[in-house]
C-alpha cells in the first residue's frame, strides 16, 4: 500500500513538472522570435527535439542574422584600391602585381573569419568552415575578384567578400553548421588576359582539354606564357606540367551558391530584392578572319576590290539577323571585336579578324544560330570574292539549370527574411556555369543601379548586398543542414 502510494505522488510530481515546462514551451513556441537558448535547454532535458529537423534554422535563425553592412562596403572600397585604374574605374587583370595584393586581402579576411584557407595550382583560393561532420561533401559559395580593365567594383567581388559576410553572420547568431561551409574565390573568371574566361572553375570541373593547352598558351599581349605569369604570382611551381591536380571529383560539393549583382536591370526596375536564378545562358565564341587583296583607297576602282573588311562589316550584320530570327528573347549575339588590317585610311582593309560572342540558355537554338553565321560566312566570301581564311569555334559550353533543392532554400530564405524575389535566368554566365559539372548549383542575384556592369558606374547599395548576404546566409545554413 505503502508502495502505491509512493509511486502515485511519483507521478503526480513528474506530471506538474512536466506541465511546468511544456506551458512556458508552448507559449514560446507560439511566439513569432523564439529563444533558441530555452529551446536547446528543453531538447537536453527531454532527450527529444522540440522541432522537425531543420525547423529550427527556418523558425529561429532568420531574425538572428546581423550584417555588417557597412563594413561589407568598406573592404569592397578597400579591394578596389588594388586596381591599375584610377577611382573609380577598377582594372585587376590575372596575375599582375595588383591582383596578388588582392588575393593577400582576401585570404587574410578569411582568416579573420575563422577559416582555415588553402590554395591550388592556378590560384584558386578556399576558406574552410568544418562542420560537425567533416566527412560530408560541404556547401561551397564564392566568385571572382578580377576586373577586365576600367570597369567596377561590384562584379564577383560581392560574391567573395559577401561570402565572407555571410560566414561571419552565421557565427555571430551562435549557428553551427552540420556540412562543412566553403568560400571560394576563382582564378581568373574574366578572359582579359589570355582570352580564357572562367579558367579556375574550368579546370576544377576538370576541363583536360585546358589543363593540357596551358602548358603552351602565350595569349599574352606581353609575349608572356600562362605557366610563366603563374609562376611570377607564387603559382604552379611545381605542378605546371600537371595541373589537373586542380580538378575536382563530381560529388566534392553537396551544393554551390553564388551570390552576384544582376548585371541587368530587371530587379531595379521592378522594384524586386532577389532574384532567384534558375539557369544560366551557355555562350559560345568564334573567330573569323577573312583575307582580300588591299590596295590603295583612291587607284583600285570599286568593281574590283577584293575588301575584306565589308566581308567582316557583312558577317557582323548576319550575326544580328540570325540572332533575331530565332524569335526568342534569351538568344544574343555580339561582335566584340572586329580588327582590320592594315588600318589606315587611305588603304583598302587585306585583312579583317572578327570574335563573336552568342549565347542562349537553349543550347540546340544557340547551335543553329552558330551554324548559320557559318554559312553567312562561306556565302559573304563567296560573293566578295574574298577567302574565308579561318572560321573557329573557340568554346561552346552548354548551359546550366539551378538544381530544384538550392533554388528551394534560396526562395524559402527570401521569403522567411521577408524579401521580395522572382525567378529569372542569367544570360551572362558565371563560374556556377562549371561548377554546375560538380555540383548542385544555385545562383543568387541582387539589384544594381541602372543594370550597369563591366563599368566604373557599377553600383550595389549597402541595403542590397546586405539582403543578398542574408539569402545567401540562410540558404547555407539550411543546406548545411541536410
Amino acid at each position: 500500500m505503502e508502495s502505491l502510494e509512493s509511486t502515485r505522488f511519483c507521478s503526480v510530481t513528474l506530471l506538474l513538472i512536466s506541465l511546468l515546462w511544456f506551458i512556458p514551451s508552448s507559449l514560446a513556441l507560439q511566439q513569432h522570435e523564439e529563444n533558441p537558448t530555452i529551446i536547446r535547454t528543453m531538447e537536453d532535458f527531454s532527450g527529444y527535439p522540440i522541432h522537425e529537423p531543420g525547423q529550427f534554422v527556418s523558425i529561429n535563425l532568420a531574425s538572428s542574422l546581423s550584417v555588417d553592412a557597412q563594413g561589407l562596403q568598406n573592404q569592397i572600397d578597400e579591394l578596389s584600391n588594388f586596381s591599375d585604374a584610377p577611382s573609380p574605374s577598377v582594372t585587376r587583370v590575372l596575375y599582375t602585381d595588383k591582383d596578388v595584393k588582392a588575393r593577400s586581402y582576401v585570404k587574410n579576411l578569411m582568416k579573420l573569419a575563422g577559416l582555415t584557407v588553402r590554395e591550388d595550382a592556378v590560384g584558386n583560393i578556399f576558406g574552410k568552415w568544418d562542420g560537425s561532420e567533416p566527412n560530408l561533401p560541404a556547401v561551397a559559395t564564392g566568385s571572382h575578384i578580377d576586373a577586365i580593365p576600367y570597369s567596377g567594383k561590384y562584379d564577383g567581388v560581392v560574391g567573395v567578400l559577401g561570402a565572407i559576410e555571410a560566414i561571419n553572420v552565421l557565427k555571430r547568431s551562435g549557428f553551427k553548421p552540420k556540412r562543412s561551409l566553403e568560400v571560394i574565390m576563382f582564378t581568373s573568371e574574366e578572359p582579359t588576359r589570355f582570352g580564357i574566361s572562367c579558367l579556375g572553375s574550368r579546370l576544377l570541373a576538370g576541363s583536360k582539354e585546358l589543363a593540357e593547352a596551358l602548358k603552351t598558351t602565350v595569349f599574352d599581349g606581353q609575349n608572356v606564357s600562362f605557366i610563366e605569369a603563374a609562376k611570377s604570382a607564387g603559382y604552379a611551381e611545381d605542378k605546371c606540367d600537371n595541373l589537373s591536380s586542380v580538378f575536382l571529383k563530381k560529388g566534392s560539393y553537396f551544393t554551390f551558391i553564388e551570390l552576384h549583382i544582376e548585371q541587368g536591370p530587371i530587379l531595379e526596375e521592378e522594384g524586386l530584392d532577389i532574384g532567384v536564378v534558375t539557369a544560366i545562358a551557355a555562350p559560345a565564341s568564334l573567330k573569323v578572319e577573312f583575307e582580300g587583296n588591299g590596295g590603295h583607297a583612291g587607284a583600285v576602282l570599286m568593281p574590283y576590290r577584293n575588301d575584306a573588311g565589308l566581308a567582316a562589316a557583312e558577317l557582323a550584320l548576319a550575326v544580328e539577323k540570325h540572332v533575331l530570327e530565332s524569335e526568342s528573347i534569351d538568344t544574343v549575339g555580339t561582335v566584340g571585336i572586329l580588327e582590320l588590317h592594315p588600318g589606315a585610311i587611305n588603304s583598302i582593309p587585306s585583312k579583317s579578324r572578327l570574335e563573336i560572342d552568342t549565347r542562349d540558355v537553349d543550347e540546340a537554338r544557340r547551335n543553329t544560330v552558330i551554324k548559320k553565321i557559318q554559312e553567312s560566312a562561306n556565302t559573304i566570301a563567296r560573293k566578295r570574292k574574298v577567302k574565308l581564311s579561318e572560321f573557329k569555334i573557340v568554346n561552346q559550353d552548354p548551359p546550366a539549370l539551378s538544381d530544384k533543392l538550392v533554388i528551394k532554400k534560396m526562395a524559402e530564405a527570401a521569403t522567411e527574411l521577408n524579401l521580395s524575389h522572382k525567378m529569372m535566368i542569367s544570360r551572362a554566365y558565371h563560374d556556377s556555369l562549371f561548377m554546375a559539372r560538380i555540383s548542385p548549383m544555385g545562383m543568387i542575384f541582387i539589384p544594381c543601379y541602372k543594370g550597369y556592369s563591366h563599368k566604373p558606374e557599377e553600383y550595389s547599395s549597402p541595403e542590397d548586398m546586405a539582403n543578398g548576404v542574408k539569402v545567401l546566409s540562410l540558404a547555407l545554413a539550411k543546406l548545411s543542414l541536410d
